[in-house]
């Protein structure tokens, strides 16, 4: 099956940071009043601020970097191309304006990536945030560039390797109605139509049963040079280079997640290096995904569902001895996307409605997560618990209410590097904004 289209942010872990706003995050078509730029959430007693000015601005997927690597400045993309935000002040400044895709932030230099299509060529180029002067990285024909490692010597990328499926212009499959989100729609075993959700996973699972050739790569952003790291008719996605380990590359494997072994670890720098799985499934309908590493690059967590829909954790797996850590979730705040703050010591979740995999009565809400280890009884543990894992649960404290927010436009909540604030998209006020939610209460509110 050829024809099939894998362009859905929540269902692949793609990024939507398109210079553009997506269909439904434009601005409303008649003049609305603008969202207010800072208020103090009535059901949580922390404040909110709006930092984007332009109605179809947008932060970054939750696991792509947005920082300059001073914690200063943050970078974001707007309807003209991309700005910068002071974070001290708030100071919004236009960085580039360009019709192409903002892609991430440097680890190492203050550069901000973006892609642009330049006649046939694909071309990445990055934008020096303080000077504001541009240069190209490199230039390619087909795929997707999804990340770069912590030394931005290599971009990493995927393509389809058959050119003559390869139509759609981000270098991936050929459009096919079906596979619209509006237009999702299949019957089951039993010859009755299923519903959305349903359908939506008989649709990855053609996708994924096609077995269409992939290819991993990197790009060489000093020389050019470009080469295959991994190739498989497994639907590769999600690229994640260690934000501290130059070599060491995670993806996924895409399509229903009860069905597929989706975390894997892949060295860049050994040319035999074989694929290491991260999780290894125990029973049926088990599902893990949404996966990110630690800032320190010594973990990969991601949302663990034992089973899917009913059971849910923050899972980590530690990279260096294979350890592993799950905190439980309660089900109202399971979120779509998790994530760590810097230090490590608390997560954050971007809620969820109730249409989502947990089906959450009240899960529209940001929040602040504390994780709190389970303790031997007594000091007394098993002979071989260090090999067991280690279970804990999450304290899950609200910000933000998001009542308002229409979730097919995922907030991706991520911390800045201060740790003292939770940056996030939304279009709780009609047209998407950038927001940021302080960590500590409002004094008024205590």
């Amino acid at each position: 099956m050829k024809n099939v289209l894998i362009g859905l942010a929540s269902a692949f872990a793609i990024a939507l940071p398109a210079f553009a706003p997506p269909a439904f995050a434009q601005a409303p078509a008649a003049p609305a009043a603008a969202p207010p730029r800072e208020w103090i959430d009535k059901d949580t007693g922390h404040r909110v601020v709006r930092l984007s000015d332009e109605p179809g601005s947008s932060s970054l997927y939750f696991n792509y970097n947005g920082y300059a690597p001073q914690g200063d400045k943050l970078v974001i993309a707007t309807p003209k191309g991309l700005s910068t935000i002071e974070l001290a002040t708030r100071k919004l400044a236009p960085l580039v304006e360009e019709n192409g895709k903002f892609l991430f932030v440097g680890r190492k230099t203050r550069s901000a990536y973006y892609i642009v299509e330049e006649g046939k060529a694909k071309v990445v180029k990055a934008v020096d945030i303080d000077s504001k002067k541009v240069r190209v990285v490199a230039k390619f024909d087909r795929g997707d560039i999804q990340t770069i490692n912590a030394d931005e010597t290599l971009l990493g990328g995927v393509v389809v390797t058959k050119p003559e499926i390869e139509t759609r212009p981000d270098g991936m499959l050929k459009r096919d109605n079906r596979f619209d989100q509006a237009a999702y729609a299949a019957n089951g075993p039993d010859g009755k139509p299923l519903s959305f959700a349903e359908a939506k996973e008989v649709r990855l699972n053609e996708r994924l049963e096609s077995k269409i050739p992939m290819e991993m790569f990197v790009i060489d952003t000093r020389t050019g040079e470009k080469r295959v790291v991994h190739a498989a008719t497994d639907w590769l996605n999600h690229l994640q280079f260690s934000p501290t380990d130059p070599n060491l590359l995670m993806f996924c494997h895409e399509g229903p997640w009860h069905k597929v072994d989706r975390l894997w670890l892949l060295r860049t720098d050994q040319a035999d290096a074989k694929p290491v799985k991260i999780h290894t499934r125990t029973m049926n309908m088990e599902i893990a995904g949404h996966e990110w590493f630690s800032a320190d690059g010594k973990t990969v967590w991601y949302d663990l569902q034992t089973p899917r829909g009913e059971d849910f954790w923050v899972a980590g797996y530690e990279i260096a001895t294979g350890k592993r850590t799950w905190y439980h979730v309660e089900r109202n705040a399971w979120s779509v996307h998790f994530n760590s703050s810097p230090d490590g010591k608390l997560f954050a979740g971007d809620g969820g409605d109730s249409e989502m995999v947990a089906h959450a009565p009240d899960g529209k809400w940001l929040y602040l997560m504390h994780p709190r280890g389970i303790p031997d009884v007594a000091g007394i543990h098993a002979p071989d618990s260090e090999h067991l894992i280690r279970p804990g649960v999450i304290d899950a404290e609200k910000l933000v209410n998001m009542s308002a927010h229409d979730y097919r436009l995922e907030p991706n909540v991520n911390f800045t590097p201060d740790g003292k604030w939770l940056v996030f998209r939304s279009n709780m006020h009609g047209a998407n904004h950038v927001y940021a939610v302080e960590l500590a209460k409002a004094a008024s509110a205590k």
